[in-house]
């Protein structure tokens, strides 16, 4: 396991939940935004992170 392994784990965790609180603070205060936190969510579950590509910080 090298350092990346573990960083792209935490950082699966962080999208999965960031996701799941914006989705429902969204539902909460009826707010459209919520949309927004199925971005994060789909990229946790897929562990496909555009951003990664584009930062060519981590590795695919």
């Amino acid at each position: 396991m090298n350092k990346y392994d573990k960083i792209k784990k935490t950082c699966r965790i962080i999208r999965l939940i960031l996701g799941v609180v914006l989705i429902g603070t969204g539902i909460y205060l009826s707010n459209a935004w919520f949309y927004l936190g199925v971005i994060p969510l789909i990229a946790g579950i897929t562990n496909f992170c555009p951003l990664c590509i584009i930062s060519k910080k981590c590795t695919i």
